[in-house]
């Protein structure tokens, strides 16, 4: 029996996939990790898939044709449920007050009218440029935060990274066991089967025998009964993934970086305004940043939380009060790290002219500057490492400026 879960596992190094999360460990600490001044950096990248309204979540109130747009499923500063007013123009969906504090706090920021380099309108060529980092789809297997991991000053050896999600996100994967990343998959297996896996690999690759524990470890905080969501309730899984990883991450010898895949963001129909679908998800979202905050105590501090999706939706609301997919959206960040209390926006306008293929909002920021701005701020990559390793032939989406403190 062991031998055939060995070969399956050897096949497939791509993350541990136990009750319904992956992990992922690299086996060397950042050099810095134990600076002098105590700096203990960590990253979440929080995917979401299936697109994000951005003009939803970070409605622009102060566009005068923004409400004519999005119809039915506009915010608005006043009425039962209203918009929280970010600034005198921006206002943030009212289900999300922990996102809201953070923002008074300066801890959280919003980067608007933002994309990937990808113009068409495919989920999954969406994702794939977004996780993979290249400016075009189907070009790679590798994610541009493995090859982000792959390029820090390596020090003392330990398990840190975690991909959480049904596999492994792309973002994630790569070759990295030449330096030393330890990505592993373990078939669904009981409790016994797992550990004498383990026990194999102790003595062959300790790295990965430890990297198969703390997944072990993961799954038991998560199954347990103060962590259970109801099934199907998205809302409460996000929250649960996120106290699962914070309460690792927390750890002096836990992950440093972690990336979080959350579905169900496609809301052609029946999207709702400050109530309804949408506001269920981002209740959901709120809720996993608020969890973060919490699970990683005095970590917070030097943390930053990227959240980000494949592309927008249309401007205009369509006949299911829906929107379909589109281009320009947003992009959080949140964190005790973060510069924030600000949206950060070229804004580009919601008139017919300014608008992408005249429906979707225009987008004037390249997601993979804001990226590059937080490893920068974050692991001190330098821009030719960004332009050229992580984020390939993007010289010309230089490092955005001033987004961690």
């Amino acid at each position: 029996m062991i031998d055939c879960v060995e070969n399956r596992l050897l096949t497939s190094r791509r993350g541990l996939l136990l009750g319904g999360a992956s992990f992922a460990a690299w086996a060397y600490l950042p050099k810095f990790a134990r600076a002098a001044d105590g700096r203990d950096p960590r990253l979440v990248v929080v995917i979401l898939r299936g697109a994000l309204d951005g003009l939803a979540t970070v409605a622009p109130i102060g566009d005068p044709d923004y409400a004519g747009l999005h119809g039915s499923i506009a915010l608005a500063a006043d009425g039962a449920h209203p918009a929280i007013m970010l600034d005198s123009f921006f206002a943030l969906h009212p289900a999300m007050p922990e996102f809201s504090r953070m923002y008074r706090d300066k801890h959280a920021a919003v980067i608007h009218a933002v994309a990937t380099p990808y113009r068409d309108r495919s989920h999954f060529d969406g994702q794939d440029v977004l996780e993979s980092g290249y400016a075009g789809p189907g070009r790679v297997q590798s994610g541009w935060l493995n090859r982000a991991l792959e390029v820090l000053p390596r020090g003392e050896r330990v398990s840190s990274g975690l991909a959480v999600g049904p596999t492994t996100p792309l973002v994630l994967r790569g070759n990295a066991p030449t330096v030393g990343w330890a990505p592993v998959a373990l078939p669904q297996a009981d409790d016994d089967t797992a550990m004498r896996l383990v026990d194999l690999y102790r003595h062959r690759d300790p790295a990965l025998a430890s990297a198969l524990s703390q997944g072990l470890q993961l799954e038991k905080a998560a199954s347990g009964d103060d962590m259970k969501p109801k099934p199907g309730n998205q809302a409460a899984q996000m929250r649960q993934v996120a106290r699962g990883a914070a309460k690792l991450m927390a750890a002096d010898d836990g992950p440093r970086i972690a990336a979080l895949a959350f579905d169900g963001w496609d809301t052609h129909a029946n999207e709702g305004g400050p109530v309804g679908r949408l506001a269920f998800l981002l209740g959901g979202l709120d809720g996993a940043l608020a969890e973060f905050e919490s699970g990683l105590g005095d970590r917070w501090r030097d943390t930053v939380v990227v959240v980000a999706t494949e592309f927008g939706r249309t401007a205009r609301i369509n006949g299911t009060d829906g929107t379909d997919h589109g281009t320009g959206t947003i992009a959080l960040l949140a964190g005790g790290a973060v510069k924030g209390g600000r949206v950060i926006a070229d804004w580009p306008g919601l008139k017919l002219a300014n608008l992408h293929e005249a429906r979707d909002l225009k987008p004037t920021t390249d997601l993979r500057a804001v990226i590059k701005g937080v490893l920068q701020g974050q692991f001190g990559l330098s821009d030719r490492v960004l332009a050229e390793t992580v984020f390939p032939d993007s010289a010309s989406a230089r490092p955005m400026k001033g987004l961690v403190a």
